[in-house]
């Protein structure tokens, strides 16, 4: 099977083979009138991503056209966007502005071969004569003035001799056209205003749709790619390229669908509404789409490209889950950043048992994250938990802290409640507790048995932070004016504490931490003395409506909702399809959910499932993967056979499941078989026992004072030697099979 393309680029390469072209040349040509959102963004990826994939040249213009609504503060924000996605613009920064003197006489020249002609209707005349879509329009009497005047009329434009709106210039097409566009279209008008980078210079300003087919055609520009709002445009792109019989090769229009995300407004007049309004704080608030607001929360320039690469490209317009964009982020992050502990809403806690202070030795990451790095937590008398993870008189199904149930203290000892300490209100203030000394995690010897571990902070050595809780900017799933904004989309805590090593060993910018979410230490307003943190992006999706499944029916009433209170049940065949998944496949009712609801998803499942006995790897598979290909609407490259050979393999242990992910996404750009992508990629996971062993024996033998440490009871250091052999094989190691022999060799 050939690679599967995007239209695009199918078109590109049809160019190439006719010959039609000898080198491609794309443009990104924003209107420097706002900072650009996460719609540029795609566009980015488009137009750079072509340029580099076809050996060619992408340009960066800005459309400066408009001088009333221009500012510098937009170009370099634009330019910072490009730069930050990890593109590179041809030679510099072009601009619309660069050729004015050009386009004046083009303009000149349609005037000279009766094509155009300057018309004095005033603005509300000329919109009554352009008519309807069912009513054509009908042709000012100023079309009928000689060249001679045209051409007099354009220059005292041009010198300044009329007021704004006494004249425009008009091309001469056809009154009565279906598109309703190619009704004499202006292609200048009258601006006395002042541009930021021709001054005062000009004073007649060309319309979009004559500066920009004139400046893609100037650049050399081959494919002239906007999205579908244009699509309409495009009749006079060619018009006006045609009409002036310009040396070809020229440029010629393609259009794409615009990115929508819902819970978003991506209308620059709606963005502008809300930071002239005060309702964000500025261009970068975290909570705006804008690249300045997601570089400032967080958000890494790999999860926005990986985004645009997952969304497609397409022909037709459709909204796109914000959950995806949020997934990016994390699955991005979650292989980066190290993991620490924070505490949002504190509760003192005093072990009475306990005395003096200790460091515990406890590593960034966890087994599966192949990256080393670890710290010393301090740990004393007093520590602080969150609240919420005691309950004085906890409901059915509370597993954490209570005053009969003891919990851990992540990488430390076991917690027992000995006293609940109230104010006068009855609010609880603090915890007496005692500590089990024979229960310290890699050496507990105590039996107790805990059902959860919680995140705690020391707290005579926690840093006091300032936290910025994000949620969504909107409420309601389309939102249209400032009344859709959500009252709860910020959330400062000044009263969050922190391990000291993330302030004072500053081991990286961005952090997960412990059961809370992914936090940035923000750019603008961060110091030591006043540490800052933005949260990215929760754990888990915090808007989706989890359903309680009642037991032991297993009836799935509900699906996940963004809206409040909105309640969707299943079909009579979506019921009768999750049942079978959960009682006789034996699914967990959130994939089982997924699957019953989406029938192209379902049907795949189905089909797959006739190849390979596996429902649960394959379930989840297809949920996750198949589910994200099967939403760009494009024809998949490959089939249920393929997907039941790649789950054979990752249920044999050829492959891993970090492996898996890899060959499905050659599977999908490639169209390869999954065998032959293994094969040829050497991407089969090391199960052998014995090469595994050599493995563990060079990883100890390069890191003796580890090894010492961890004989000493330093047993935090496992994930040490596990990261390490993993990271070694290229994360191609059996990880069950490294922890079992790294956890046998270190008891030698």
């Amino acid at each position: 099977m050939s690679e599967s393309k995007d239209f695009l680029r199918v078109k590109i390469e049809e160019d190439l083979k006719s010959g039609k072209y000898q080198n491609i040349v794309t443009r990104f040509p924003p209107e420097p009138n706002g900072f650009p959102h996460i719609g540029h963004a795609k566009s980015i990826c488009i137009n750079f991503g072509i340029a580099r994939d076809y050996a060619g040249q992408c340009n960066l213009r800005m459309d400066d056209t408009n001088p009333t609504t221009e500012d510098t503060k937009y170009v370099e924000a634009l330019k910072d966007a490009v730069t930050w996605l990890g593109f590179k613009w041809n030679g510099k920064v072009r601009y619309a502005s660069d050729y004015f003197p050009k386009l004046y006489d083009y303009a000149v020249q349609l005037i000279q071969m009766g094509k155009a002609y300057v018309d004095s209707l005033n603005e509300e005349e000329i919109r009554e004569y352009r008519g309807s879509v069912m009513e054509a329009g009908r042709r000012s009497v100023y079309a009928n003035r000689s060249i001679e005047e045209n051409l007099a009329l354009f220059e005292g434009m041009k010198e300044g001799k009329f007021k704004d709106g006494e004249h425009v210039l008009r091309a001469k097409i056809d009154m009565s056209a279906a598109n309703m566009k190619m009704r004499d279209p202006l292609l200048y008008r009258i601006r006395h205003a002042h541009h930021f980078r021709t001054k005062d210079t000009w004073c007649i300003y060309p319309m979009y749709d004559f500066a920009h087919c004139l400046s893609d055609y100037i650049e050399g520009v081959t494919h002239s790619i906007c999205t579908l709002e244009f699509e309409n445009n495009r009749d006079i792109y060619d018009w006006v390229l045609d009409a002036l019989e310009l040396t070809p090769p020229r440029p010629y229009q393609h259009e794409f669908a615009r990115l929508g995300i819902n819970y978003t407004v991506m209308s620059k007049r709606k963005l502008l509404e809300l930071v002239n309004g005060n309702y964000v704080n500025g261009w970068d608030d975290p909570r705006l789409p804008t690249i300045a607001g997601y570089k400032r929360r967080g958000y890494t320039p790999e999860s926005i490209i990986n985004f645009c690469e997952q969304i497609g490209i397409a022909k037709a317009n459709s909204m796109v889950d914000v959950a995806q964009l949020e997934f990016c982020i994390r699955d991005d992050l979650n292989q980066k950043v190290p993991r620490v502990m924070c505490v949002l809403d504190p509760l003192k806690v005093t072990i009475e048992n306990y005395e003096g202070e200790e460091e515990i030795d406890a590593s960034y990451y966890p087994h599966d994250v192949p990256k080393e790095g670890s710290r010393k937590l301090p740990f004393s008398r007093e520590i602080y938990i969150e609240r919420d993870d005691f309950m004085e008189n906890p409901i059915e199904g509370y597993h954490r802290f209570t005053p009969t149930q003891p919990v851990r203290l992540k990488h430390a000892y076991i917690l027992t409640c000995k006293e609940v300490v109230k104010d006068a209100n009855g609010s609880i203030v603090e915890l007496k507790a005692t500590y089990h000394p024979d229960s310290k995690s890699g050496s507990d010897t105590s039996g107790i048995k805990t059902k959860s571990a919680i995140h705690w902070v020391s707290a005579k050595h926690a840093k006091q932070i300032e936290v910025r809780l994000y949620e969504r900017l909107y409420k309601v799933d389309a939102p249209e004016n400032v009344e859709d904004l959500n009252p709860d989309s910020l959330h400062v805590n000044k009263n969050a504490f922190i391990e000291p090593s993330v302030i004072c060993e500053k081991v990286d910018v961005r952090f997960q931490f412990e059961r809370q979410g992914y936090f940035y230490a923000d750019p603008m307003d961060y110091t030591d003395a006043h540490p800052v943190f933005n949260k990215i992006v929760g754990l888990k999706d915090s808007w989706a409506k989890k359903a309680e499944v009642p037991e032991p029916t297993m009836k799935l009433e509900v699906k996940k909702v963004h809206v409040e209170g909105v309640i969707t049940p299943l079909s009579e065949a979506e019921q009768k399809c999750f049942d079978r998944y959960t009682k006789e496949l034996e699914l967990n009712s959130e994939i089982a959910n997924t699957l019953a609801r989406d029938e192209k998803l379902s049907s795949f499942y189905e089909a797959t499932l006739l190849h390979v006995k596996s429902p649960t790897t394959l379930a989840n598979l297809v949920a996750n993967e198949v589910a994200r290909e099967l939403k760009k609407e494009l024809p998949l490259s490959f089939g249920a056979t393929e997907v039941a050979e790649l789950v054979i393999m990752l249920d044999e242990g050829v492959i891993s499941s970090k492996i898996a992910k890899e060959v499905f996404e050659a599977m999908v750009h490639t169209g390869e078989k999954p065998k032959a992508i293994v094969e040829r990629k050497g991407l089969k996971q090391i199960s052998d026992p014995a090469i595994i062993a050599i493995m563990i024996e060079e990883v100890m033998a390069k890191n003796p004072e580890n090894l010492a440490k961890y004989k000493a009871g330093n047993t935090n250091l496992f994930g040490f030697f596990v990261g390490q052999v993993l990271k070694n094989s290229g994360g191609k190691a059996n990880p069950a099979l490294v922890s079992e022999l790294v956890s046998k060799k270190l008891k030698q």
